[in-house]
């Protein structure tokens, strides 16, 4: 595909650098800082332009008019919809992506995107408040991703340090993992596709597949509680945690914001009543006793810098008793957060990056399959895809155990009417099934790809 990006901070150059790596994709970057260009052009495969990306002069030196799609992820809200309606104005065809951060809009992306025709709109604070709920009301999950329209989850956990599952194959906890697929197990930073005789480990990080019901008699089962967190305290008050505290409060939580920015605190008293709100330095340990903070199952280290959310979770770790969350707004230092060993970790620029190349790639699908669902797991090590087979094909009809996949590729699970079929050797694909896909290689675009 023809795709032009406008933007390359941090979501834009998560952009480029995971559809860089697609050869079938033809990337063009747009920034008004020479610098950014010059150093995205050096690192990635991309041919770049310093310029106004709402300006239709740059926009046609982009060659707008051959373009399949435009992705719009500036800073400013207003100038990511001006870009996309020039660009559909200039190119009738072309797909429309911008990025929409702004409270003022949060309620209205449905009426922008249709008034303005636009392809996809999406706020990286919304997406990452509603991940961070997810996380908060399934405590022992490190991550959830969810497949067939929130009917199947994929769920990160770590195996605590007593447990049933320590010492024991997969093949000997067959009583226990009914309904239930392990896809893959994380040991030491290596990523291990498991098989009956697989011995689980102290810390090892499972990832299993399973109808939400049957997580939840999973977890019962090995003695891990999953109720939601009740008590909630955050710490910074910027949007994100603006977008959180209303997801909380619709589910009954109770939740405090800690805030140094007396200004912000009157802002966030106003537009969230029933929310205990202290302006204060939530990185002095005095205010966090004084708030109380042993008190709570859930803690959500929300800050702007990296490094304070960082060592605030590390702190928390010691106190909460359910779930702690970092937000985290670097891309590039993934595998430096992840040897921190902390609870949760979630990325808003990330994310946004995540739904929108999975955009992409559904935009190029073939008529055989289309790929719903696209998650990155482990660092972007491992992809989960989700593709639903929509019309007769080769593979249709065909054993599992008789197609050839390629090495490091796991058919996860089948969804059928509504069910998850954990597949095995005899079972088959039928058109209509939504196909779940777990694999180390990267830039599937349709189910034919799995094949050797």
């Amino acid at each position: 595909m023809q795709i032009i990006v406008v933007g390359c901070g941090k979501v834009g150059r998560s952009i480029v650098a995971q559809l860089s790596k697609e050869d079938s994709n033809n990337v063009t970057v747009i920034d008004t800082k020479a610098q950014i260009i010059r150093n995205i052009s050096t690192n990635y495969d991309v041919m770049g332009i310093v310029g106004n990306g709402s300006s239709f002069t740059i926009l046609d030196q982009a060659d707008l008019a051959h373009a399949d799609m435009i992705i719009a992820v500036t800073e400013r809200d207003e100038v990511n919809l001006l870009t996309c309606v020039i660009a559909k104005l200039n190119n009738d065809k072309i797909h429309t992506v911008a990025r929409v951060r702004s409270p003022q809009y949060a309620g209205e992306l449905n009426k922008l995107q249709k008034g303005l025709n636009l392809t996809m709109t999406i706020n990286p604070e919304m997406e990452a408040a509603k991940e961070i709920s997810r996380l908060l009301n399934f405590p022992s999950a490190i991550e959830i991703f969810s497949f067939a329209r929130n009917r199947i989850d994929l769920l990160r956990f770590r195996v605590p340090p007593i447990s049933v599952l320590v010492g024991r194959s997969l093949k000997d906890i067959a009583d226990l993992t009914t309904n239930l697929l392990v896809c893959i197990i994380e040991r030491n930073s290596n990523i291990m596709v498991p098989n009956g005789d697989t011995v689980i480990q102290q810390g090892d990080v499972l990832t299993i597949i399973s109808m939400p019901r049957d997580a939840q008699i999973f977890f019962k089962k090995i003695g891990v509680r999953t109720n939601k967190c009740k008590n909630v305290m955050i710490v910074g008050g910027g949007q994100l945690s603006f977008y959180l505290s209303k997801l909380l409060l619709n589910n009954h939580a109770n939740v405090t914001i800690v805030e140094q920015d007396m200004k912000r605190c009157e802002e966030l008293v106003d537009a969230l009543p029933g929310v205990t709100v202290d302006c204060g330095d939530g990185t002095e340990k005095e205010l966090l006793e004084e708030e109380h903070l042993e008190n709570m199952d859930g803690f959500v280290a929300c800050t702007g810098l990296d490094e304070v959310n960082a060592i605030l979770s590390l702190y928390a770790m010691k106190h909460v008793t359910r779930k702690v969350i970092t937000k985290v707004n670097h891309v590039d230092f993934g595998d430096v957060i992840e040897g921190l060993q902390l609870d949760s970790i979630v990325n808003p620029k990330e994310l946004t990056a995540q739904k929108i190349v999975h955009y992409v790639r559904a935009a190029g699908n073939s008529m055989e399959s289309n790929v719903e669902t696209l998650y990155k797991l482990m660092n972007g090590r491992v992809e989960a895809l989700e593709f639903l087979l929509e019309k007769e094909s080769s593979i249709i009809g065909v054993k599992l155990v008789d197609l050839k996949l390629k090495p490091n590729v796991l058919i996860a699970g089948i969804v059928r009417d509504g069910k998850l079929i954990i597949p095995g050797g005899q079972d088959v694909f039928q058109v209509g099934d939504t196909v779940i896909v777990v694999t180390t290689h990267l830039g599937f675009r349709e189910i034919f790809d799995i094949l050797a």
